[in-house]
């Protein structure tokens, strides 16, 4: 998965909160969502906005993409054209995309979970072939399907 893909996925569920940052009740319910996610997620979500914003700002269409996606985070649609709006902001920005892969790479570091993975197989014939960070495990069932 790209960097933007990743990053859209991974802010869709945040934005309704990112977008009222500074509100109480939007800090309580971001960090809320943050805790059933994993540990420190919503810090490394709000690390990743203030990145982010000042170039979303200069952007009309980015804006409304990030509006759009705050709206209904789970339309797959929707985080597309998100992917979209920031392929071209990090394209654009060398800087950016150092600065956005270095707090990646920071929090990574710092024992936060790159991606909240749960696994979804269990039983007597599945199979792990892998493991992702904090103990999620990529799995095969005996069908040869693979969930993590």
């Amino acid at each position: 998965m790209e960097l933007a893909a990743l990053i859209a996925k991974f802010l869709a569920p945040f934005l309704p909160h990112l977008l009222k940052l500074g509100q109480p009740v939007a800090d309580a319910a971001g960090k809320e969502l943050g805790k059933k996610m994993g540990e420190g997620v919503w810090e490394r979500a709000k690390a990743l906005w203030s990145k982010l914003l000042p170039k979303i700002e200069t952007k009309e269409a980015a804006k409304e993409a990030i509006e759009d996606v705050a709206q209904t985070p789970d339309d797959e649609s929707l985080q597309t054209v998100l992917k979209v709006q920031l392929e071209k902001l990090l394209a654009k920005d060398e800087n950016l995309l150092k600065e956005i892969t270095e707090t990646m790479k920071e929090q990574s570091s710092a024992g936060i979970n790159q991606v909240n993975i749960a696994q979804t197989s269990s039983g007597e014939d599945v199979q792990q072939i892998g493991q992702v960070g904090a103990g999620a495990k990529v799995v095969r069932d005996v069908q040869g399907n693979v969930s993590m």
